[in-house]
């Protein structure tokens, strides 16, 4: 903390006035995900398009919604990304606030993911993954600490982007008691501080940047293999985490240059986003960790070179590993993971071949134009996949990983979530259901995949599809994904579990409410 304070003299003291300008310099696909304001008019309520499919809504009144794991038959935790509050709901009632943590809840930070231990129940295991805060800084551009202490803070919440420490966003460890969740333990502190807009390191291009909060991921599921694994956006990063291994320049060729203020660009405590990381139960690295050899924060990293997702779960089928992942205007992602897989972002989004479409789109003109952070424009990107492919930073153990299906123009997706067993009809059994992280296309559209018959991609029947990206004509266009659409005005989708009777439920968090479908007989003779 004394360094922290000592840097930020020394920044004030060539910075004499604080910016008051703290808007975000949000990415258009998920801006939605903020979504607090009032409505004038009460939005229609979630249909599905097929007929053996009903929806109704299994609780509402809650205030942003954004994840929920069941803990009996018939109730089930759910998370408020703004408030802090973890809920219980039993029988379809609000039953008790059980925590309520003290977040920063600026932009896409807050309370964002839950996940039970294996053994739950026997094992009273909760883990949330959470973004604390911290006192603003003297400095814009340093935080006031490097973390949050371990003991989480309960109570108030704030909503200014500069109140976080540098490494704010956490998963630890609570204890469920039957009415409440106890502290246990932290397993890890990652970063979450952004504001690249400091004089130093100089000549990044970046001095208009404003401080942001987004791109913290923050979904947490255990794996077949016991295993935690944790998804983290880049934060705004730009070093080896999101290929480019000297930094910020123009090719990730040539001499290191620092990632930012603080250092990297290699993927220490401070620089370990755009990532999953894959832990014990009890926040130890596994031994079998695709860089376990490593040694420091990348042992932790599972997979990488992503740039944003609110969306991962296994399938229940074939234990594979399966994300979205948000591009800024165009190829958004459906990823299969796998151990040592690296996404390709910041040199691709979207398959290889089509790196060309990508950096068309990122540099037409406004609103199209940029890639978020302003230190590493579109123009930079490369011109042929070879190039491209040379400038990735793979370590060994790691590869280059296509997507599995892609879309052309964003449509911004958000949960993914499977249908496990036939609770709802034998032919759901399996098949994974895709979210959206804003209400544009559809009012929230609900997309439903077949896995082929490996469980290794996505089958598509439309003849416009079979080369697995839609090629659709410009943003929230629905164009060659008519046949996945199975649900329209869920609003922003942003969890998808299977509860304990077989339905599938829907957390919307622009809706504040959880949604469940379920099957039933269609109509006519029978």
């Amino acid at each position: 903390m004394g360094k922290f304070a000592d840097i930020a003299k020394s920044i004030c003291s060539g910075t004499k006035r604080l910016s008051t300008r703290l808007s975000l310099f949000l990415p258009a696909l998920t801006a939605a995900i903020l979504f607090t304001g009032p409505t004038t008019a009460q939005p229609p309520g979630p249909s599905m398009l097929t007929p053996d499919l009903g929806v109704r809504t299994a609780v509402s009144g809650l205030s942003q919604p954004i994840a929920m794991a069941f803990v009996d038959d018939n109730s089930f935790l759910v998370l408020e990304k703004g408030t802090g509050n973890v809920k219980l709901v039993s029988n379809g009632v609000v039953q008790t606030t059980v925590l309520d943590l003290a977040v920063n809840n600026a932009s896409e930070r807050g309370l964002l993911g839950i996940a039970l231990h294996p053994d739950f129940p026997a094992n009273p295991g909760v883990y949330l993954y959470w973004t604390c805060s911290a006192p603003p800084g003297e400095s814009p551009f340093f935080p006031s600490q490097e973390e949050c202490a371990d003991q989480p803070q309960t109570g108030a919440d704030t909503g200014n982007v500069l109140a976080v420490p540098l490494r704010g966003n956490r998963v630890d460890r609570f204890n469920w008691t039957g009415s409440s969740l106890v502290w246990d333990h932290n397993l890890v502190k990652l970063r979450v501080f952004q504001h690249d807009g400091a004089p130093d390191p100089p000549g990044q291009g970046d001095e208009a940047q404003n401080p942001a909060g987004n791109h913290d991921g923050g979904v947490i599921r255990f794996g077949p293999d016991r295993k935690l694994y944790i998804i983290i956006g880049d934060t705004g990063r730009r070093g080896r985490m999101q290929n480019l291994p000297s930094g910020p320049t123009l090719t990730g060729l040539g001499p290191i240059v620092p990632d930012d203020q603080f250092g990297g660009p290699f993927p220490d405590e401070n620089h370990l986003t755009g990532s999953v990381l894959r832990l014990n139960d009890d926040g130890t690295v596994p031994a079998n960790n695709p860089f376990i050899t490593s040694g420091g924060p990348f042992s932790m990293v599972f997979a990488f070179g992503i740039r944003n997702s609110f969306g991962m779960a296994f399938d229940p089928l074939s234990g594979h590993l399966w994300t979205q992942e948000n591009g800024d205007d165009s190829f958004d992602e459906l990823n299969l993971v796998t151990r040592g897989s690296n996404g390709g972002w910041i040199q691709f989004m979207g398959p290889a071949s089509r790196l060309a479409e990508f950096k068309q789109i990122e540099t037409s003109p406004p609103p199209l134009f940029g890639l978020q952070q302003l230190r590493w424009p579109p123009t930079r990107l490369a011109n042929f996949p070879a190039e491209a492919f040379m400038r990735l930073f793979l370590p060994r153990g790691s590869f280059y990983n296509d997507p599995e299906f892609s879309w052309k123009f964003a449509v911004a997706p958000a949960a993914v979530g499977f249908q496990r067993g036939n609770g709802i009809g034998s032919e759901y059994n399996g098949d994974m259901f895709v979210g959206a992280s804003r209400p544009t296309l559809e009012g929230g559209y609900l997309f439903r995949f077949n896995l082929n018959n490996t469980r290794l991609g996505i089958s598509a029947t439309d003849p416009g599809t079979q080369d697995l990206v839609a090629d659709n004509f410009e943003k929230f266009d629905i164009t060659e994904s008519e046949e996945f659409l199975i649900g329209r005005n869920f609003g922003v989708g942003t969890d998808i579990q299977t509860g304990p009777n077989g339905n599938l439920f829907v957390v919307s968090l622009s809706s504040g409410a959880v949604y469940e479908i379920f099957g039933q007989r269609p109509p006519g003779p029978r």
